[in-house]
């Protein structure tokens, strides 16, 4: 039976890693941390890692970026493994997270799920034949109103994976208000949506001379993120220092 503290246990990924965690088999949230101390479910629920004693496996967090620094000091203290699914976090804590990652298995990922990490593939697949076609690549992303960071950390991922499959050689644009000039064909443009409930929606768009080809990836509902969260917890427990993505978990 793997152990996991469930860091954000009552914001609304945290809810749903819960709620799943209680029917999937070999796994169960021996404590939960919110600000909001709420007990929702059968553990205990603390306002700070700190007042936390229960023995755990690994650390799922899907909190906020301010509580990123005390999260890596904890893990890096108790020596526990760390699924980090929080986004909109500056340059300085991925550099943490990168540290972090030579003492103790760290997973991050922009996105938890199976279909978003086939989506990477296939858009660097297009992008070496596309982009090198002349084609324009644009990506559009759209979540609910809630959602406090932009672009998504899903879009950046998508516009690195795309760059990465270029040689490095575009740059990002995700603000076209105060540029007056036509389009750079070395750059790759991000536009942000934020309404309603949106789960999440992310177009790759690859926009040639008469002819559009677009790639795209539509979530329904959190459960996909929670099951790729509890699945990748699985896969970390026990595993060495390293740094982790989930293509690591899903074997791509």
């Amino acid at each position: 039976m793997i152990n996991l503290i469930m860091h954000g246990c009552n914001g609304a990924m945290g809810r749903v890693i819960s709620a799943m965690a209680q029917e999937m088999d070999g796994i169960r949230i021996a404590a939960g941390v919110d600000l909001n101390t709420e007990k929702n479910y059968d553990y205990p629920v603390y306002a700070s890692l700190g007042e936390c004693t229960e023995a755990a496996d690994a650390v799922v967090d899907f909190a906020s970026a301010k509580a990123v620094d005390e999260l890596l000091d904890y893990c890096l203290e108790k020596e526990l493994p760390l699924v980090l699914c929080t986004t909109g976090l500056t340059e300085e804590q991925l550099k943490r997270a990168e540290d972090a990652s030579k003492k103790i298995p760290v997973l991050r990922s922009a996105n938890m799920s199976l279909g978003v990490n086939l989506l990477l593939k296939l858009i660097q697949d297009a992008a070496k034949v596309l982009g090198n076609a002349g084609f324009d690549m644009e990506i559009v992303e759209k979540h609910h109103n809630q959602k406090k960071d932009a672009p998504s950390g899903t879009a950046l991922a998508m516009a690195e994976a795309v760059n990465e499959a270029m040689g490095g050689l575009y740059h990002f644009v995700t603000d076209r208000s105060s540029i007056h000039e036509k389009r750079d064909g070395k750059e790759i443009g991000i536009s942000s949506v934020r309404g309603g409930s949106i789960v999440g929606e992310h177009d790759m768009i690859y926009a040639g001379k008469d002819e559009v080809i677009t790639i795209s990836h539509t979530a329904y509902s959190k459960a996909i993120f929670a099951k790729g969260a509890l699945e990748a917890a699985k896969f970390l427990a026990g595993k060495q220092p390293g740094l982790y993505t989930m293509t690591d978990v899903i074997g791509l």
